[in-house]
């Protein structure tokens, strides 16, 4: 069985079709294909306040192809969920209806607990070690959801509007930035031992770039000296020399520097890094439901 993810974030669009079937018991979760489009929603929303008909354009020929290669790979169900960016957007719901009519595709605009919760059912939990005590940490475009997990039940989820694009354009309210320090010091405090798990495009690229080959986790002090080497390159040289995405190359230090600063606000020396996200959370409600109706 494929099912089909569509994530519309701040900074990026993504199609995620996954193969799920079940062998002895087990269940397996195969990507198939990942599709992502810069789009870039954020850079309206959050300088102008809602989204330019160009980039409302984009989103629908976006759209319109992943309809299509949904179609083809003859998925048995999908979902598409549209977050940060789309929520403050003044004619987000505009846009949505808009999808509607000319690619066919339902857009839901989530809220921040639901975007948490999504991104939990990933349960990368599983997979850590039940004795310790894990702070998930996703940072997008437009926000950063945070997860406190002890023997693997959440006991604290906040959602801040503290991400890359309001970072890079200084649309961050210092309230706001206060906030996130603030409830990650109060409710990690005591907690230990103490990981975190991070998730989003910026957390695995700065992984790969690591290239880390025998664990799934990073130090705090090499993320910090990755954030360094960045910081020395131009956004030019980040891009001809590193090799990195133009969208890619200046957010990333912004991204580091939320991670970074959710470590050091509750005193996480290590992060994992499964390369989970979003998109792989709805996959997870997709199977659920489907095993429920069948």
């Amino acid at each position: 069985m494929i099912f089909a993810a569509i994530d519309i974030g701040s900074n990026a669009v993504r199609l995620l079709l996954s193969h799920v079937y079940e062998t002895k018991g087990k269940v397996y979760f195969e990507k198939e294909e990942l599709i992502r489009m810069p789009v870039r929603l954020g850079e309206d929303t959050f300088l102008h306040g809602e989204i330019s008909a160009k980039k409302a354009d984009k989103l629908v020929a976006a759209m319109r192809g992943y309809k299509e290669l949904m179609n083809v790979f003859d998925i048995v169900a999908y979902k598409a969920f549209a977050t940060s960016a789309m929520r403050d957007a003044k004619n987000g719901q505009e846009v949505i209806e808009r999808v509607k009519r000319e690619a066919n595709i339902d857009i839901e605009i989530i809220d921040g607990k639901t975007e948490a919760s999504t991104i939990f059912s990933n349960h990368a939990e599983e997979f850590l070690d039940p004795m310790k005590s894990y702070l998930y940490i996703d940072v997008g475009g437009g926000s950063a959801e945070l997860t406190l997990i002890t023997d693997k039940v959440i006991i604290a989820q906040k959602s801040f509007n503290v991400g890359t694009l309001r970072m890079l354009f200084n649309k961050i309210d210092k309230d706001e930035w206060d906030n996130y320090k603030q409830w990650i010091k109060k409710n990690t405090q005591g907690i230990k031992p103490l990981h975190a798990i991070g998730s989003g495009g910026n957390i695995n690229k700065l992984y790969k770039m690591i290239g880390k080959k025998d664990s799934q986790h990073l130090s705090y002090d090499k993320l910090k000296a990755m954030q360094d080497m960045l910081s020395s390159y131009t956004y030019e040289e980040r891009i001809t020399t590193l090799g990195l995405k133009p969208d890619r190359a200046d957010v990333i230090i912004p991204a580091a520097k939320i991670f970074l600063t959710a470590m050091k606000h509750a005193d996480i020396e290590r992060i994992y890094v499964p390369q989970i996200g979003l998109s792989d959370g709805i996959i997870h409600i997709l199977y659920e439901e489907y095993k429920k109706k069948n």
